[in-house]
Order: C-alpha cells, then structure tokens, then sequence
C-alpha cells in the first residue's frame, strides 16, 4: 500500500503529460491510500475544469465516484497533533502534512510531484517519476 497525493489521482483520471505515469503506478502497486482530505481537493481540481469547461458536470461527477470507488475502503482520518507537529518541524501546509501524517500512520511512503513535500520529507516521500 501507497498514499497518494490529490494530484497522482488527478493525473490518473484528468489526461495530460503524467497520466501514463499514473496508471503505471496504480499498475505496479493497485492498493492506493489518502486521508479523507482527498475529496474535497480532488472536487476543486474537478471544480476548475468545469469553470474552464474542459468537463462537463456530469463528467466531473462521475471522475468523482471513479475515485472514490478507487480509494474505497482506503481512506483515513490522520491525528491533528501528528498534522500539527509536522507543519512545526516543516514548511508544508497542514494540507500536505496530512498526505505524511498518514504515510507515517501506515508505515509506507506517499507518492507525490510535490517538490516542497519531496525537499522536506525525503525519508516518506518519493516522486511519481522515481517509481
């Protein structure tokens, strides 16, 4: 088991220059993790396609249930002291101290193309392209 950040599910279901990285991963290690936190990100990255009319509503909601079907049975709620003690040891939002929190929770590594968190979290986190 993996956690992945917001943006590898957004890859894997919005086309575009990381998707085949993406569905390689899920290839290679299908049993993906995130915090609860996911939803509500993947639904604003799904928010701004809708605005710039690159998917419909429809389309957006079933992206939606893609990814949570996905992630069923895979999705934690991370402890805020843990949160919180990583956003003091660190210069990542609380944000993406959850996607950590949680990787230190299930003793695996987030997988991520996030440069602050690879920079601040080199022991937990690794590139998408490093896989």
């Amino acid at each position: 088991m993996i956690v992945v950040d917001t943006n590898i599910l957004a890859y894997l279901y919005l086309p575009g220059d990381r998707t085949a990285a993406a569905e390689a991963l899920l290839e290679q290690d299908p049993e993906w993790a995130a915090p609860t936190l996911w939803r509500s990100e993947f639904r604003n990255i799904l928010a701004g396609y809708m605005r710039r009319k690159a998917v419909t509503f429809d389309q957006a909601c079933s992206l939606q249930r893609e990814a949570e079907s996905l992630l069923a049975g895979a999705e934690f709620e991370v402890d805020s002291s843990a949160v919180l003690e990583l956003v003091r040891d660190s210069d990542c939002s609380a944000y993406d101290c959850e996607f950590i929190a949680l990787a230190i929770k299930l003793n695996t590594k987030l997988v991520t193309v996030d440069k602050k968190l690879l920079r601040e979290f080199p022991t937990r986190a690794i590139a998408l392209a490093a896989r």
